[in-house]
């Protein structure tokens, strides 16, 4: 029996702790192997007409935690949360990390002015402060390519 993973050529941009696992389970990465990267993925997807060539990209809820820190349940459940609460707000392709006690929202282009504009900020961070952050940031810096 073969385990793959869809790890990619970007990814290796990335730090990904998970690959070292990877690696010494034997775990097969048939698209890094190819050499291929999400735009090329996205583009031989559309190719053969697969409907999800352009879904948002899903990484693994532990990326979204800081590197050394323990992953735990609760930190995993708390950004299960706190991601599908923005998604249910309309956010596709947010992320929710954590940093000690602080949750750092990043949004898509556009999300950022759109959430302002209808006064959403608050509400957001009422829902993250209830689920046990200290403090709620929003990085400024917009996540560009969700799609890439």
């Amino acid at each position: 029996m073969v385990l793959a993973d869809g790890t990619n050529l970007d990814d290796l941009q990335q730090t990904r702790p998970g690959m070292q696992a990877c690696r010494e389970l034997g775990v097969k990465s048939p698209l890094l192997e190819a050499g291929l990267g999400k735009q090329d993925i996205r583009r031989l997807s559309r190719g053969q007409g697969l409907p999800t060539w352009n879904k948002p990209s899903a990484s693994c809820l532990a990326t979204r935690i800081e590197t050394d820190d323990e992953i735990t349940v609760d930190k995993l459940s708390l950004v299960a949360k706190g991601e599908g609460y923005l998604h249910r707000l309309g956010l596709a392709g947010c992320r929710l990390r954590l940093k000690a006690e602080s949750g750092i929202i990043e949004l898509a282009a556009g999300d950022i002015r759109r959430v302002a504009e209808k006064g959403q900020l608050p509400e957001i961070a009422e829902f993250l402060y209830s689920l046990g952050l200290k403090k709620v940031l929003l990085d400024l810096s917009e996540r560009e390519g969700i799609l890439t």
